[in-house]
């Protein structure tokens, strides 16, 4: 038999179990899991309440309380903090399998499991967080459900070490729990008494049960949004107090949120000035009662970037730090309800409350016309009330569509600088469609409207609508504009006649987003090395040039079109053509400046010399 078939298999390692370092990972909890030292004070009140939630559900008549003794120091001398609570309790048995097994939760426990989701706490880590500011844990329990059993003392250290006893009944004669937290080195501030009073408040003021410090309440109930008030007017100051105590100023609106068929309760408060969309404020939310999070980013549709609200919630969940909201299908669904509560103040506020709402519209039109773009019913609902800045001054869609058969907008607000003044004059009705969602909403005007035309406004519609010059003017002035167009065309501008309104305007620049591009392209290749300008040549296009349109109406345009001097010709051409780029406020290429500083520099040459041969 061969030697090697003969041997015999090694027989396998009996499994090994994990070690864990304790103080590795309280360093763990309080770096990275949780934000603050503070999140201590929410375990232990959440201990508390779910410990009374489960003696509730086998003893509905039980005592719901928690009581907070923050005294400064121990007998020792150290900063201590003690919570006691009428709940379920714990035996000693249970003692050695939750305390001292991390992970390990409560509300795992047989007989409770199906009642967990009434729990605030979920992953049997909550106590160890005290290690964060405490180097002692000391409990003492005394269990409900054997009330027989005598209390047991479970005392723990920063280093992983632990005991375990009875003790006499007269230690904790009814059934609880009381937690003594001894402060570490440096973290006393956090067990001062005003320190934990204001972590309790700002913790658990929405908590259902009674909870209190000594003799001050931490619960303030019933939350402000579910009180009763005489009147809708003495609610609105009351959450405008809420709001300013809350968040810091005093809110334009208030909004209900309150959605029970999702288990949500609260309030969205309208910000008093116009932020920007990508701005992203924080929410304040509790679950169950309890403050989760105030920086909750996802709770609303990204267009309702103009409230900040704080709501109650039993159906959303934590992460594992529960600092945070565990993005989900429950979530997304919260957070359409959400939406919608919003979507239906604002078409309420259409229908029963104008001044309302255009006082809102004045401040957070943005927010309105981001919601209304995915929206064509929003759409249709706010066309009466959507400002848009027009040739006509500032009008909704509505009234801008009644008074123009056709609706002509520009894409970007230079297009809208350019054209403006002179589509006016010839009266065509435009938007402005470059600021946010602008045009976007405009060219969607004929789905809601049925029957409205909408033209984008460019170059070609705007010189057509000027009119003619006489050709036999034209041609009389055809040595002068070639010698115009032979000064822009290295800009590669063109120049073309016509007579138009108003009188005041000599010259008008037009252009496309085409001719930028393409104007911009060729800067960019002229500036380049040989490979980029072979790459950018291969680009050119056969984009529409921009183009410089004189007035023949204007009195310095027909003195300048009679100039005899081809030179001074290129030089007036060249400050009709600076003066037109800014009134249309566009920003100037560097060629652009150049031509403006070279025609200032020839206008003061001609006049001086014009002075010098007059003298």
């Amino acid at each position: 038999m061969d030697s090697q078939t003969s041997q015999s298999s090694p027989a396998p390692e009996p499994p090994r179990t994990f070690q864990v370092d304790l103080r590795g990972l309280v360093d763990l909890l309080s770096h990275h899991l949780y934000s603050s030292p503070k999140v201590y004070l929410r375990e232990l009140l959440q201990n508390a309440v779910d410990a009374v939630t489960a003696r509730r559900a086998v003893e509905p008549g039980a005592p719901a309380r928690v009581r907070l003794y923050a005294n400064g120091a121990d007998g020792a001398g150290g900063a201590a903090l003690r919570v006691e609570d009428s709940g379920i309790g714990l035996t000693e048995s249970d003692v050695h399998e939750l305390l001292a097994t991390i992970g390990r939760s409560s509300k795992r426990a047989e007989g409770l499991q199906e009642a967990r989701s009434d729990f605030l706490g979920q992953f049997g880590i909550g106590l160890l967080a005290c290690f964060v500011v405490a180097e002692r844990i000391r409990v003492v329990s005394r269990s409900a459900r054997t009330p027989q059993a005598p209390p047991v003392e479970w005392t723990a250290r920063d280093d992983g070490s632990y005991t375990v006893r009875t003790l006499p009944d007269e230690a904790r004669p009814e059934p609880g729990t009381t937690v003594h937290l001894v402060a570490r080195a440096g973290a006393a501030e956090w067990l001062a008494p005003e320190r934990v009073l204001s972590l309790a408040r700002d913790f658990g003021s929405l908590l259902p049960y009674d909870v209190r410090m000594g003799e001050d309440e931490v619960t303030d109930l019933p939350a402000p949004w579910d009180r009763p008030y005489a009147s809708p007017a003495n609610r609105r100051v009351a959450l405008a107090r809420h709001c300013q105590g809350l968040f810091g100023f005093t809110p334009l609106d208030s909004i209900d949120l309150s959605v029970p068929v999702a288990g949500i309760r609260g309030v969205a408060y309208v910000l008093p000035s116009a932020v920007s969309p990508a701005q992203r404020a924080g929410h304040r939310v509790h679950l169950k009662g309890m403050l989760l999070t105030e920086r909750a980013e996802q709770l609303l549709p990204d267009w309702a970037f103009f409230v900040r609200c704080v709501l109650d919630t039993d159906s959303l969940r934590p992460t594992a730090s529960r600092e945070a909201l565990y993005e989900d299908e429950t979530l997304a669904a919260v957070r359409d309800a959400l939406g919608e509560r919003i979507r239906s103040w604002l078409t309420g506020l259409a229908a029963g409350d104008p001044e309302r709402l255009e006082a809102f519209l004045a401040v957070h039109h943005l927010g309105v016309k981001s919601l209304a773009r995915h929206d064509p019913e929003m759409l249709r609902t706010m066309l009466p009330w959507l400002p848009f800045e027009t040739t006509d001054g500032r009008l909704s869609l509505e009234e801008f569509a009644q008074r123009h058969r056709v609706v002509h907008f520009t894409r970007t607000v230079e297009e809208y600088r350019q054209v403006a003044p002179i589509a006016s004059a010839q009266g065509i009705g435009v938007i402005n469609g470059g600021y946010t969602y602008d045009s976007e909403l405009v060219e969607a005007l004929p789905s809601v409207r049925p029957g409205t035309v909408v033209a984008e406004l460019d170059a070609d519609t705007v010189t057509a609508h000027l009119d003619a010059v006489d050709p036999a003017e034209e041609l009389a002035l055809a040595g002068f504009l070639a010698a115009a167009r032979a000064t822009l065309d290295p800009l590669g501008c063109d120049v073309v006649l016509r007579a138009f309104h108003p009188l005041s305007v000599p010259a008008l620049h037009l252009d496309d987003r085409a001719a930028r591009h393409e104007q911009a392209r060729a800067q960019a290749e002229a500036q380049a090395d040989d490979l980029w300008a072979g790459i950018l040549g291969s680009l050119r296009g056969s984009a529409p040039r921009s183009r410089l349109v004189l007035n023949h109406l204007n009195p310095l345009v027909r003195r300048i079109s009679s100039l005899p001097e081809p030179e001074l010709i290129g030089t007036a051409t060249e400050s009709l053509y600076g003066q037109a780029l800014l009134m249309a406020q566009r920003p100037l290429r560097p060629a652009d400046s150049a031509l403006l500083n070279r025609a200032f520099i020839g206008l003061l040459e001609w006049a001086t010399h014009g002075e010098e041969g007059r003298g």
